[in-house]
């Protein structure tokens, strides 16, 4: 709580000074008008009662993304614009040149028109820039933010990986590695849609980031100024089939799902897909106060969320699906 300056004994209730404080502590969103990630952020900020603006710039085009940092002037900028294609990231093997601008220039732009400005930015990116390789085995070694891209088997992870080595040199980023996102609805864009309606799954264990869980650990660490790389993800690893196995016990007991191999899914793929798990360990010495559960005991909270959100009877779904 800001101290008042005129010892009138209102610190424990909204005065002008804090409400002066709060604006200059002001938020500016990219992507928060129509990304998926972003509009959670909005809505995340505004329930915390902080300032928040939207930015109306596309990240390809610079003088613009200068026009909303001096209009809005934010303390605090987060970027959740970019590509990752409709409906999955196959759509970035066609269209390599506007993945290019979003991905790579629009998110250099934005980094480095806030460079100029003394200005941090909170990059969400991506974890998918890796994978199990002999050093880094299911259930081993986990990757590190240390470790530098070993994925390049889709265009899109080629982008992300290039741009995260590139954005290493900028002293106020912090980037922060998403993999597999993770909301309490079934959204198109929530992994847990998207793999319930594949007619086959591989079953593979993966770092995912619940963002009920990571949302708010993301601000604090903005708030907080930090920079450098984050594995941005719940600790520990979870299986396709597990999710799904969830996915039946509390939202649909008659869902059915078949497995099959990685070799059969690049059969029917445009571009490779990344699995690994990442090491947690940074993430959660950076804000102790914060508790961000393992990634097995935040899914069934997901689930439990999510049959609340869709008025299903845990309860009944159990016992239909037993």
């Amino acid at each position: 709580q800001l101290a008042c300056p005129l010892d009138l004994g209102c610190h424990s209730v909204p005065c002008f000074f804090v409400k002066q404080r709060d604006k200059a502590m002001s938020f500016l969103v990219f992507g928060g008008a129509t990304g998926w990630i972003g509009q959670q952020l909005v809505a995340l900020l505004k329930e915390q009662g902080k300032e928040v603006h939207v930015a109306t710039a596309r990240l390809e085009n610079r003088s613009d993304i200068e026009k909303d940092i001096d209009t809005f002037k934010p303390k605090y900028v987060l970027n959740a614009a970019g590509v990752t294609g409709r409906p999955n990231v196959d759509w970035c093997e066609d269209h390599k040149i506007e993945t290019i601008r979003a991905n790579v220039i629009g998110t250099l732009n934005l980094v480095d028109v806030c460079y100029t400005r003394g200005l941090n930015v909170t990059n969400f990116a991506t974890g998918c820039i890796f994978h199990y390789d002999d050093e880094h085995t299911i259930g081993g070694k986990t990757f590190t933010e240390e470790d530098s891209a070993n994925f390049t088997g889709s265009f899109y992870s080629l982008t992300k990986g290039l741009v995260e080595g590139l954005l290493k040199n900028y002293p106020n980023c912090m980037t922060l590695r998403v993999r597999m996102p993770i909301s309490d609805d079934l959204s198109p864009r929530n992994f847990i849609t998207k793999i319930s309606r594949y007619e086959r799954v591989v079953n593979i264990p993966n770092s995912m980031t619940v963002l009920h869980d990571l949302l708010p650990v993301a601000l604090v660490m903005t708030e907080k100024g930090l920079t450098g790389i984050y594995n941005f993800t719940n600790p520990g690893a979870i299986s396709h089939n597990e999710i799904l196995d969830l996915y039946k016990e509390y939202i649909d007991p008659a869902f059915t799902y078949k497995n099959f191999s990685v070799e059969e899914q690049a059969k029917i793929l445009k571009a490779g897909r990344s699995n690994n798990e990442l090491d947690t360990d940074k993430i959660v010495a950076a804000v102790p106060e914060c508790r961000i559960p393992h990634i097995k005991e935040a899914m069934v909270g997901v689930f439990q969320r999510m049959a609340k959100n869709l008025g299903v009877d845990h309860k009944s779904a159990a016992a239909a699906s037993s």
